[in-house]
């Protein structure tokens, strides 16, 4: 059929109908790559920035790929958070699935699929599910960014 890269990515031959694949100065692929997420296997999180319950991530952007962006497709299960943080950078959240909770200092704010969230470089807040619903959520950061645990 194509060019399979990985599980769940498929290259610009696969879906454009081209028959060569271009290479960087080293040798690398170049191609517009369609992936889809639900192929991508999750992986579970262990980490102490997270709080009641499982969160996995699905990766899907990596510094691999480009020099601009990180992008993860992140599963909280229902009650599950991350604690208050920060980034470097700007975040851009896209809910694609559940209810969640987007929250800083100030204010909690209910979100549902096809809601996007612009949080700014070094605002303080957190995201995850509700009580009763799971949350998954499309992650956006410029790769080689940093994040701050905020909260023990």
């Amino acid at each position: 059929m194509g060019h399979e890269l990985a599980e769940g990515f498929l290259t610009a031959p696969d879906v454009c109908g081209i028959t060569a694949i271009d290479t960087d100065i080293y040798g690398e692929v170049i191609a517009m790559q369609v992936i889809t997420i639900s192929k991508i296997p999750p992986q579970e999180i262990d980490s102490t920035m997270f709080t009641g319950g499982q969160v996995t991530r699905q990766p899907l952007v990596t510094k691999d790929m480009g020099q601009n962006f990180d992008m993860s497709n992140v599963n909280f299960s229902p009650g599950s958070r991350n604690k208050f943080h920060s980034h470097s950078c700007d975040q851009v959240l896209l809910v694609t699935a559940g209810t969640g909770i987007v929250a800083t200092e100030d204010c909690e704010n209910i979100v549902t699929a096809g809601d996007l969230i612009h949080i700014p470089a070094g605002e303080k807040h957190w995201h995850g599910a509700t009580k009763d619903s799971e949350f998954s959520h499309i992650s956006l950061t410029q790769v080689d960014s940093t994040g701050q645990q905020l909260e023990d």
